[in-house]
């Protein structure tokens, strides 16, 4: 089979492999969309210890099961699915209390579990039975099943900060994330949504999806519009979909008294430190949390919200590639050029 393999930082080499051989407790996916996550690219330029060259990277998956063993219930052949990143062992307290993103070992697709980037993929026995494989109907295209993976990180997050019905949201960064967001909060019950961004490009997208309040970083200043568009108070909740170190100040700042804050958006290495006063939490009595990955459960429901339409991700999907051009993929998402980049492995 044809895979795009990682064979040191930066060297990522389409070529020819063995197709991945199954036992009796594994399957085998076709697969017919990827798309390309940000930790993709880091991946690509930084590495991850959990990442041993020549690996096969890529989780954000949708395809077809074309054979299963003969001891594996979960799947059949011909199944339609969606496979997420994060898997938990199966074993830890975590992961036996449905927290398996907190396991220490941290199983992923991608990382110790060769991903996606390929035109086939083994679901091994722990996959199978402990991992985000969902399937799913055909009223649903493999492009779009593909974003079952980031919108269950989006909904791990929202139900992190108590997302409820009659709360305002502040969503700062309108990437593929913060769009989700926009729809998931409205299912979730919020009553006020306002977007931050700075590229204009992005904004236009983010617009589409009918937010209450659309603000420019670049522009403005966001702290006190935010505060403004909720009377004053600041909103209930804040989301970094970003990874701005200025909005995770930001964030803090802006949040209402007893609000909650995540910071859903990563930090690279080299940025500088955040500045908060602990005061400001202190007095506020806000709630600072974070949020990383998602569990099956999660990866569920976001298929269900897809198939439904309640949450829309086909007008974030700007561009496709073959597996052939992954490098052009990678390009446009790192320029920011598109929102999200889906491959076709036999395309």
């Amino acid at each position: 089979m044809k895979a795009a393999v990682l064979e040191a930082l930066e060297q990522l080499v389409v070529q020819e492999v063995p197709t991945p051989e199954i036992d009796d407790d594994s399957a085998l996916l076709k697969v017919e969309s990827v798309a390309v996550c940000g930790s993709d690219l880091r991946i690509y330029h930084h590495g991850n210890p959990r990442v041993k060259p020549p690996a096969i990277i890529g989780h954000e998956t949708a395809g077809t099961i074309v054979k299963a063993g003969k001891n594996v219930v979960r799947v059949k052949e011909g199944d339609r699915v969606a496979v997420g990143a994060d898997v938990p062992c199966g074993q830890c307290s975590w992961c036996r209390n449905g927290a398996g993103n907190n396991c220490a070992i941290n199983y992923a697709i991608g990382y110790q579990i060769p991903g996606s980037f390929a035109e086939y993929m083994k679901l091994p026995r722990l996959v199978l039975e402990e991992g985000p494989v969902t399937r799913f109907g055909p009223s649903l295209s493999f492009d779009v099943a593909t974003l079952a993976e980031p919108l269950a990180c989006a909904i791990n997050g929202l139900e992190l900060v108590g997302m409820s019905l009659g709360k305002s949201i502040a969503i700062l960064g309108m990437g593929p994330i913060g769009c989700m967001m926009i729809d998931l909060a409205r299912i979730m019950g919020a009553i006020q949504v306002i977007c931050v961004q700075r590229s204009r490009k992005r904004m236009e997208i983010a617009k589409t999806y009918g937010a209450d309040a659309y603000i420019c970083s670049d522009e403005e200043d966001v702290v006190a519009r935010c505060r403004e568009e909720t009377g004053g108070e600041g909103p209930d909740v804040v989301i970094t979909s970003c990874g701005s170190v200025e909005a995770h100040e930001q964030a803090i700042e802006m949040v209402a008294h007893r609000g909650y804050v995540n910071l859903f958006g990563g930090l690279g290495k080299n940025v500088r430190p955040m500045s908060v006063l602990s005061n400001v939490i202190h007095y506020k009595e806000c709630f600072v949390t974070g949020s990383h990955g998602c569990v099956p459960r999660h990866h569920e429901l976001a298929v269900k919200l897809l198939e439904r339409g309640l949450v829309r991700v086909e007008p974030l999907i700007t561009h496709r590639f073959s597996l052939d051009r992954i490098h052009d993929a990678f390009q446009t998402m790192e320029s920011k050029q598109g929102m999200k980049v889906v491959v076709h492995p036999h395309g």
